[in-house]
């Protein structure tokens, strides 16, 4: 029986890579795996890892009418779905997704966000937390700069925790005008980015 799968963890704890693995893995042995993605950080239709590796990907726009690319997957017949970045998806595009693994009998395995800069869940990650047959949180957290579990994907902007803004935004946990960092609850709370601040 197929099963509809989030795996979901901070900022760089290694949802991108595990995607990337599972599907490299899959493939060894088969023909029928896709791979997707709402939105990488490359923003050209690839998912890419911090680590350095990566693979071509069907790039998806959150929102977007699911029609056409599930009928594309049922006639090249693909059996598992992998997708990186699925906080991006709409609550419409996941119950598309639970329609493909109950009907279709596709496996499909979502890896993402839960939460936003603001702390908030992600519409897509919510609804998938409601409907999964499974959610996992990946074992490996990122930590905080004071060695605390990180738990907060916190927005950077010229060197201030932003505390507004809109949730769909992509970028990367590089420096730069806009970045991301993972902290933990006091010193996102705090904004405090260093020890010395």
């Amino acid at each position: 029986m197929a099963e509809l799968t989030f795996t979901y963890g901070t900022m760089a704890a290694g949802k991108s890579t595990l995607a990337l693995q599972l599907c490299w893995q899959l493939r060894q042995g088969r023909s029928d795996v896709t791979l997707w993605t709402f939105g990488d950080r490359s923003d050209n239709g690839m998912v890419t890892s911090r680590i350095g590796i990566e693979a071509e990907a069907d790039e998806v726009a959150p929102g977007a009418d699911l029609s056409k690319n599930i009928e594309a997957l049922i006639d090249a017949g693909t059996r598992i779905l992998v997708i990186d970045e699925a906080q991006f998806a709409s609550v419409d595009q996941v119950d598309a997704l639970a329609r493909l693994v109950d009907d279709h009998d596709v496996d499909v395995h979502a890896f993402g966000l839960s939460a936003d800069f603001l702390l908030n869940i992600f519409p897509g990650s919510a609804r998938l937390f409601a409907i999964a047959d499974w959610a996992h949180e990946l074992p490996l957290t990122s930590t905080c700069w004071c060695g605390k579990k990180g738990r907060c994907n916190a927005r950077v902007v010229d060197g201030i925790v932003a505390r507004v803004g809109s949730q769909f935004f992509t970028g990367d946990v590089r420096e730069g005008v806009v970045h991301y960092q993972v902290l933990c609850r006091t010193h996102y709370r705090l904004g405090q980015l260093t020890p010395d601040e």
